[in-house]
Protein backbone atom coordinates (compact mmCIF):
# COMPACT_ATOMS: atom_id res chain seq x y z
CA UNK A 1 0.00 0.00 0.00
CA UNK A 2 1.30 3.49 -0.93
CA UNK A 3 1.27 6.37 1.51
CA UNK A 4 -1.80 8.57 1.67
CA UNK A 5 -2.39 12.23 2.42
CA UNK A 6 -5.28 13.17 4.71
CA UNK A 7 -7.60 15.90 3.41
CA UNK A 8 -10.49 17.34 5.43
CA UNK A 9 -13.68 17.50 3.38
CA UNK A 10 -16.58 19.39 5.04
CA UNK A 11 -20.13 18.29 4.37
CA UNK A 12 -23.27 20.41 4.77
CA UNK A 13 -23.74 22.76 7.69
CA UNK A 14 -25.55 20.16 9.83
CA UNK A 15 -23.00 17.41 9.39
CA UNK A 16 -19.67 16.77 11.03
CA UNK A 17 -16.49 17.01 9.00
CA UNK A 18 -15.04 13.85 7.54
CA UNK A 19 -11.48 12.96 6.65
CA UNK A 20 -10.73 11.77 3.11
CA UNK A 21 -7.56 9.89 2.31
CA UNK A 22 -5.93 10.87 -0.99
CA UNK A 23 -2.99 8.79 -2.25
CA UNK A 24 0.22 10.78 -1.85
CA UNK A 25 1.31 9.59 -5.27
CA UNK A 26 -1.72 11.37 -6.81
CA UNK A 27 -0.87 14.59 -4.98
CA UNK A 28 2.74 14.41 -6.19
CA UNK A 29 1.65 13.79 -9.79
CA UNK A 30 -0.61 16.84 -9.72
CA UNK A 31 2.20 18.97 -8.30
CA UNK A 32 4.62 17.71 -10.95
CA UNK A 33 2.15 18.49 -13.73
CA UNK A 34 1.62 22.00 -12.39
CA UNK A 35 5.38 22.57 -12.14
CA UNK A 36 5.97 21.18 -15.64
CA UNK A 37 3.22 23.40 -17.08
CA UNK A 38 4.70 26.46 -15.36
CA UNK A 39 8.18 25.70 -16.70
CA UNK A 40 6.88 25.24 -20.25
CA UNK A 41 4.94 28.50 -20.02
CA UNK A 42 8.03 30.32 -18.73
CA UNK A 43 10.25 28.93 -21.52
CA UNK A 44 7.64 29.79 -24.17
CA UNK A 45 7.36 33.34 -22.86
CA UNK A 46 11.14 33.75 -22.79
CA UNK A 47 11.48 32.48 -26.38
CA UNK A 48 8.78 34.89 -27.57
CA UNK A 49 10.50 37.76 -25.78
CA UNK A 50 13.88 36.97 -27.37
CA UNK A 51 12.28 36.53 -30.79
CA UNK A 52 10.23 39.76 -30.75
CA UNK A 53 12.64 42.03 -28.87
CA UNK A 54 15.98 40.90 -30.29
CA UNK A 55 15.80 38.62 -33.34
CA UNK A 56 13.23 40.77 -35.16
CA UNK A 57 15.49 43.80 -34.68
CA UNK A 58 18.55 42.30 -36.35
CA UNK A 59 19.52 44.72 -39.18
CA UNK A 60 19.38 42.03 -41.87
CA UNK A 61 16.19 41.07 -43.69
CA UNK A 62 17.48 37.62 -44.64
CA UNK A 63 18.57 36.79 -41.09
CA UNK A 64 15.18 37.84 -39.72
CA UNK A 65 13.42 35.71 -42.33
CA UNK A 66 15.48 32.71 -41.27
CA UNK A 67 14.19 32.93 -37.71
CA UNK A 68 10.69 34.02 -38.76
CA UNK A 69 10.25 30.92 -40.92
CA UNK A 70 10.81 28.75 -37.85
CA UNK A 71 7.97 30.43 -35.94
CA UNK A 72 5.11 30.58 -38.47
CA UNK A 73 2.93 27.87 -39.99
CA UNK A 74 3.67 29.00 -43.55
CA UNK A 75 5.97 31.57 -45.14
CA UNK A 76 5.79 32.08 -48.89
CA UNK A 77 8.51 33.07 -51.34
CA UNK A 78 9.91 36.56 -51.69
CA UNK A 79 8.47 37.96 -48.44
CA UNK A 80 9.80 41.33 -47.31
CA UNK A 81 10.12 41.42 -43.51
CA UNK A 82 11.17 44.74 -42.04
CA UNK A 83 12.47 45.42 -38.54
CA UNK A 84 10.38 45.31 -35.39
CA UNK A 85 7.63 42.92 -36.49
CA UNK A 86 5.90 41.30 -33.50
CA UNK A 87 4.52 37.77 -33.74
CA UNK A 88 2.11 36.11 -31.31
CA UNK A 89 1.52 32.37 -31.65
CA UNK A 90 2.98 32.07 -35.12
CA UNK A 91 1.76 28.47 -35.43
CA UNK A 92 -1.57 29.96 -36.61
CA UNK A 93 -0.05 32.48 -39.03
CA UNK A 94 0.00 31.65 -42.77
CA UNK A 95 1.73 34.09 -45.15
CA UNK A 96 1.65 33.92 -48.95
CA UNK A 97 4.19 34.89 -51.61
CA UNK A 98 5.78 38.34 -51.96
CA UNK A 99 4.01 39.81 -48.94
CA UNK A 100 5.52 43.02 -47.55
CA UNK A 101 5.37 43.24 -43.75
CA UNK A 102 6.58 46.67 -42.77
CA UNK A 103 8.14 48.03 -39.59
CA UNK A 104 6.49 47.35 -36.23
CA UNK A 105 3.59 45.32 -37.62
CA UNK A 106 1.86 43.01 -35.13
CA UNK A 107 0.60 39.61 -36.32
CA UNK A 108 -1.58 37.78 -33.79
CA UNK A 109 -2.43 34.09 -34.09
CA UNK A 110 -3.62 33.42 -30.54
CA UNK A 111 -7.38 33.46 -31.16
CA UNK A 112 -7.54 31.76 -34.54
CA UNK A 113 -5.86 31.51 -37.91
CA UNK A 114 -4.36 34.55 -39.59
CA UNK A 115 -4.16 33.85 -43.32
CA UNK A 116 -2.51 36.41 -45.62
CA UNK A 117 -2.64 35.94 -49.40
CA UNK A 118 -0.09 36.81 -52.11
CA UNK A 119 1.28 40.30 -52.88
CA UNK A 120 -0.26 41.88 -49.79
CA UNK A 121 1.26 45.22 -48.75
CA UNK A 122 1.06 45.80 -44.98
CA UNK A 123 2.32 49.25 -44.00
CA UNK A 124 4.09 50.08 -40.75
CA UNK A 125 2.53 49.91 -37.28
CA UNK A 126 -0.48 47.89 -38.43
CA UNK A 127 -2.04 45.58 -35.83
CA UNK A 128 -3.87 42.45 -36.98
CA UNK A 129 -5.68 40.70 -34.11
CA UNK A 130 -7.36 37.30 -33.85
CA UNK A 131 -7.99 37.68 -30.10
CA UNK A 132 -9.72 40.39 -28.12
CA UNK A 133 -11.75 40.87 -24.94
CA UNK A 134 -15.54 40.58 -25.02
CA UNK A 135 -16.86 44.01 -23.99
CA UNK A 136 -20.14 42.43 -22.82
CA UNK A 137 -18.49 39.78 -20.64
CA UNK A 138 -18.97 40.03 -16.88
CA UNK A 139 -15.53 38.49 -16.42
CA UNK A 140 -13.63 40.36 -19.18
CA UNK A 141 -13.37 37.06 -21.07
CA UNK A 142 -11.47 36.57 -24.31
CA UNK A 143 -13.03 35.86 -27.68
CA UNK A 144 -11.26 35.09 -30.93
CA UNK A 145 -11.81 34.49 -34.61
CA UNK A 146 -9.96 33.83 -37.86
CA UNK A 147 -8.76 36.67 -40.07
CA UNK A 148 -8.41 36.15 -43.83
CA UNK A 149 -6.70 38.72 -46.07
CA UNK A 150 -6.96 38.16 -49.82
CA UNK A 151 -4.41 38.69 -52.60
CA UNK A 152 -3.22 42.20 -53.55
CA UNK A 153 -4.74 43.82 -50.48
CA UNK A 154 -3.13 47.15 -49.55
CA UNK A 155 -3.21 47.94 -45.84
CA UNK A 156 -1.97 51.46 -45.11
CA UNK A 157 -0.12 52.56 -41.97
CA UNK A 158 -1.49 52.22 -38.43
CA UNK A 159 -4.53 50.16 -39.40
CA UNK A 160 -6.17 47.92 -36.80
CA UNK A 161 -7.89 44.74 -37.98
CA UNK A 162 -10.07 42.96 -35.39
CA UNK A 163 -10.93 39.23 -35.14
CA UNK A 164 -13.38 37.40 -37.42
CA UNK A 165 -12.76 39.65 -40.42
CA UNK A 166 -12.37 38.66 -44.07
CA UNK A 167 -10.82 41.17 -46.49
CA UNK A 168 -11.44 40.48 -50.17
CA UNK A 169 -8.90 40.48 -52.98
CA UNK A 170 -7.61 43.88 -54.03
CA UNK A 171 -9.20 45.83 -51.18
CA UNK A 172 -7.55 48.99 -49.81
CA UNK A 173 -7.63 49.95 -46.11
CA UNK A 174 -6.88 53.63 -45.49
CA UNK A 175 -4.48 54.81 -42.77
CA UNK A 176 -5.62 54.67 -39.14
CA UNK A 177 -8.77 52.72 -39.98
CA UNK A 178 -10.26 50.13 -37.62
CA UNK A 179 -11.67 47.15 -39.51
CA UNK A 180 -14.48 45.48 -37.55
CA UNK A 181 -16.33 43.60 -40.30
CA UNK A 182 -15.76 42.00 -43.70
CA UNK A 183 -14.43 44.14 -46.56
CA UNK A 184 -15.64 43.33 -50.11
CA UNK A 185 -13.11 42.69 -52.90
CA UNK A 186 -11.71 45.87 -54.53
CA UNK A 187 -13.39 48.12 -51.95
CA UNK A 188 -11.62 51.16 -50.49
CA UNK A 189 -12.51 51.56 -46.84
CA UNK A 190 -11.63 54.20 -44.24
CA UNK A 191 -12.62 55.39 -40.79
CA UNK A 192 -13.43 54.12 -37.32
CA UNK A 193 -15.12 51.76 -37.85
CA UNK A 194 -13.99 51.33 -41.46
CA UNK A 195 -16.67 51.91 -44.11
CA UNK A 196 -16.63 51.71 -47.90
CA UNK A 197 -15.73 55.06 -49.47
CA UNK A 198 -14.90 53.94 -52.99
CA UNK A 199 -13.89 51.20 -55.42
CA UNK A 200 -10.40 50.38 -56.61
CA UNK A 201 -9.95 50.52 -60.38
CA UNK A 202 -6.99 48.29 -61.10
CA UNK A 203 -6.28 45.09 -62.98
CA UNK A 204 -3.90 44.09 -60.15
CA UNK A 205 -1.24 43.10 -62.66
CA UNK A 206 1.68 43.46 -60.29
CA UNK A 207 3.90 41.52 -57.96
CA UNK A 208 5.60 43.01 -54.93
CA UNK A 209 9.39 42.88 -54.65
CA UNK A 210 10.38 44.89 -51.60
CA UNK A 211 13.11 43.30 -49.50
CA UNK A 212 15.49 45.99 -48.22
CA UNK A 213 18.64 44.47 -46.78
CA UNK A 214 19.02 46.48 -43.59
CA UNK A 215 15.59 47.97 -42.76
Amino acid sequence: MGKTATVQAPLDGNSASTMTKVPRKTVNLQSNKTLSSSIKLCISGLMSYIFNRFLMHIPSCYTRLLFFRLRVAKLGRGVGLLMGVELRNGRNVFIGDRVVINKRVLLDGRGGRLVIGDDVDIAQETNIWTLEHDVHSDTHADKGGDVFIGDHVWIASRVTILPSVRIGNGAVIASNSVVTKDVPPMAIVAGVPAKVIGQRRSQLNYQLHFRPWFE
